[in-house]
C-alpha cells in the first residue's frame, strides 16, 4: 500500500491535533533504534556468542545516556494521547482492551517469527551461540509490559487535575522508590524488592496527563527539569548511584532493571523538558514534510520498535561468522560501525514498509467487537490484560528459553482469555439489544 502524500496527511489531520506528542513519540523511537545500532557490539569466541555494548568501556557513552535514555518519553506521550479517551464511568476493561488490541497485534507476528527462526537456529548453531540469541529475542517487550500496566492505571492518573495532585503523585512514587533503594542497598537478599520500583513508569504517565490538561506552563516545566537535573547530579556525586542510565554488567545498583531513584529523577526531568519544548515542537510540526514523516512513522511505531532488534541481532551474527566482529579495539571498528549503521537503515526501512500493514490491518481472531459495559466482566478483562503485561515483563529475564517460555505462554493465555471474555460480553450485548446494535 503506497503512503499518502503530505497533502493527504495534512487534509486528514484535525486542526486541533497536538502534533508535539506525535513528534516526541517518533523521535524517541528513532533515537532508540539508532542508539541500539551504535551501541551494540558482539563477537563469537570458542563457540560462545558475546553480546555487549559500548557502555561497558566508554564513560563518554555512559554520560550520553542522560540524553539518550528517552524511554520515559514513550510513556509520557502515550499517557497524553490516552488521557482524553478515558472517561470515568466507562468500561475499564473494554477501554484497556481497545488499546491492547493495537499494541499486541504486531506482537503475535513477532513471536511467530521468532518461534520459527529459533527452531531453525537451534539446529545449526552451537548451544552457547543459540542461547544468548534466544535470550535477547524478546528483551524489547519489557516496554510493552510496563506500558500496559501504566495504561491500566489510567483511572488513577486521570484524577490528576491540579498541580497539587501532580505533586502528591510524583512525590509519592519518588519517596517509594527512595525507600526501596535504601532497603536493597543494605540487604542484598531483598534485591527482588527492587521490582516494586516499576512504579517509576507511572511518573511520565502523570506528566502526560498534566501536559494534556496544561497544568504546567513552559517556564515552570523548565525549572522543574533543571532542578531535577541538579538533584540527579547530586545523587551521582554523593550517592550510591552510577553514571549509566542503561543497565550494564557490574553496576552495584542498576538504574534501569529495576528502575532506580536516579531513573525516577531522569523521568521527571525528561518529561518536564518535553513540556517546556512542546510549543516549539508544535510550530515545527506545522511544516508539511515534518508532519508527514511524523504521521507515517507513528502509523508503524510498533513495527519499527519490534523489528529493528531481530534485524540488528541477525546482522551481528552474520558479521561475526564472517570474521567481521565489531567490538572496541577491533582494527576496523569505525568502518564496521558505519557499514552496519547504513545496513540497518536500509533493512529497517524495508521492514517498516513491508510489515507496517501487520500493525494496521485487523488480525482475524484478535480484532473485533469489544465489550463497553462496566461490571465484573469488564474488571476481569482488565485484570487479565494486567496479567499479560506482568508476564511480558517477567519473560524478559530469560527470553524465549527456560522459564521465559512459560512466561510467554502465560502472556498469550491471558490475552486470549481477555479477548474471548470481551467478545462474549459484546455478543451478549448485541443479542440483548439488537435494535440499538
Amino acid at each position: 500500500m503506497p503512503f499518502p502524500t503530505p497533502a493527504q496527511v495534512a487534509e486528514q489531520t484535525p486542526a486541533d491535533r497536538d502534533r508535539a506528542i506525535d513528534v516526541i513519540r517518533i523521535s524517541a523511537l528513532v533515537g532508540v533504534v539508532a542508539g541500539h545500532t551504535v551501541m551494540a557490539t558482539s563477537t563469537i569466541r570458542d563457540d560462545v556468542f558475546i553480546w555487549d555494548n559500548l557502555l561497558t568501556t566508554s564513560v563518554v557513552f555512559q554520560a550520553l545516556t542522560w540524553v539518550l535514555q528517552i524511554m520515559p518519553l514513550f510513556f509520557f506521550a502515550g499517557a497524553a494521547a490516552s488521557a482524553t479517551s478515558w472517561k470515568p464511568g466507562i468500561s475499564w476493561g473494554g477501554w484497556l482492551m481497545k488499546r491492547c488490541t493495537r499494541l499486541f497485534r504486531p506482537v503475535f507476528w513477532y513471536l511467530a517469527f521468532w518461534a520459527v527462526t529459533l527452531v531453525a537456529l537451534q539446529r545449526i548453531l552451537p548451544v552457547h551461540v543459540y542461547e544468548p540469541i534466544a535470550g535477547i529475542s524478546v528483551q524489547l517487550l519489557w516496554f510493552l509490559g510496563a506500558y500496559v500496566l501504566m495504561l491500566a492505571a489510567m483511572p488513577l492518573l486521570h484524577r490528576i487535575s491540579t498541580v497539587g495532585h501532580l505533586l502528591v503523585g510524583v512525590v509519592g512514587v519518588y519517596a517509594l522508590v527512595a525507600a526501596v533503594d535504601a532497603v536493597r542497598l543494605h540487604d542484598t537478599e531483598l534485591a527482588l524488592l527492587g521490582y516494586v520500583n516499576m512504579a517509576v513508569w507511572l511518573v511520565p504517565g502523570m506528566f502526560g496527563v498534566a501536559y494534556r490538561r496544561r497544568l504546567l506552563d513552559g517556564a515552570a516545566a523548565l525549572w522543574v527539569g533543571l532542578g531535577m537535573f541538579a538533584v540527579n547530579v547530586g545523587f551521582l556525586v554523593f550517592g550510591p548511584y552510577e553514571l549509566s542510565l542503561v543497565g550494564i554488567e557490574g553496576q552495584r545498583l542498576a538504574n534501569m532493571t529495576p528502575p532506580s531513584l536516579l531513573l525516577a529523577g531522569h523521568a521527571i526531568m525528561m518529561c518536564a523538558f518535553a513540556i517546556a519544548a512542546a510549543p516549539a515542537i508544535n510550530r515545527w510540526a506545522q511544516r508539511p514534510r515534518v508532519w508527514w514523516l511524523a504521521a507515517i512513522g507513528n502509523s508503524g511505531a510498533m513495527t519499527l520498535y519490534l523489528w529493528h532488534m531481530p534485524a540488528l541481532l541477525l546482522m551481528h551474527l552474520a558479521f561475526d561468522y564472517a570474521g567481521l566482529d565489531r567490538y572496541p579495539g577491533q582494527p576496523n571498528f569505525l568502518a564496521l560501525s558505519v557499514i552496519q549503521l547504513l545496513m540497518m537503515l536500509a533493512v529497517v526501512g524495508a521492514l517498516f514498509v513491508a510489515l507496517r500493514p501487520l500493525e494496521n490491518n485487523p488480525l482475524p481472531g484478535w480484532d473485533g467487537a469489544i465489550a463497553v459495559s462496566p461490571g465484573p466482566r469488564s474488571a476481569a478483562v482488565g485484570a487479565l490484560l494486567c496479567v499479560a503485561g506482568a508476564a511480558t515483563l517477567a519473560a524478559v529475564k530469560w527470553g524465549l528459553k527456560d522459564d521465559g517460555i512459560a512466561c510467554v505462554a502465560v502472556m498469550l493465555a491471558a490475552l486470549i482469555a481477555a479477548r474471548v471474555l470481551s467478545r462474549a460480553a459484546a455478543d451478549t450485548t448485541a443479542t440483548a439489544h439488537p435494535a440499538a446494535h
